[in-house]
């Protein structure tokens, strides 16, 4: 079974979208539980959580939530981020036969024009992660954030479709 971990700030109208294609999941047993981790939210973050039956980390980030994940296996999701149907039987299929981490590919109508991705930032999660408990306890153990574990990590493709959550907006620096 999979823990779903759910690193926020401030995206309630994300986490809410995410949650919202994580429901055939949990329908069919796969979804054990959904962690959200959240990193000092002040809009309803909480509530959104907590009326999906989430559980809700509000302090220690990402490596709390692994700690207290139940499943062996992880899916870290950014807010906003959904996920397209048949992604169950992909992330079961790789669940149960391999160790090493994975990622989804993105959908066809998401993906953007090649110098619109050359010229992007680079999310190390906008294409998700299906990583096992052991190696994400490990590697939480250097990295400040979700993103922080996810990047830079060798991944296979998963045989499964996500839609990016959107790029937020830069804030600019008061100077």
């Amino acid at each position: 079974m999979l823990s779903v971990l759910i690193e926020t700030h401030n995206d309630e109208e994300g986490l809410a979208r995410t949650l919202a294609s994580l429901i055939g999941g949990a329908v069919e047993g796969v979804v054990r539980e959904v962690v959200v981790c959240d990193a000092g939210s002040t809009d309803q973050t909480h509530h959104v959580a907590e009326h999906a039956g989430c559980q809700y980390v509000a302090s220690g980030g990402v490596a709390i939530g692994i700690g207290q994940a139940k499943g062996d296996w992880l899916l870290l999701l950014e807010p906003g981020a959904r996920l397209v149907e048949g992604w169950i039987e992909a992330v079961v299929a790789h669940t149960a036969k391999q160790t090493m981490a994975a990622r989804f590919s993105r959908a066809r109508g998401s993906r953007a024009p090649f110098l619109a991705r050359v010229f992007s930032g680079n999310r190390a999660l906008a294409d998700g992660l299906v990583i096992s408990k052991r190696q994400a306890a490990s590697l939480s153990k250097s990295a400040g954030s979700a993103e922080a574990l996810a990047r830079g990590l060798a991944t296979r493709k998963l045989d499964a479709e996500i839609w990016p959550a959107p790029p937020k907006p830069r804030q600019r620096s008061q100077t």
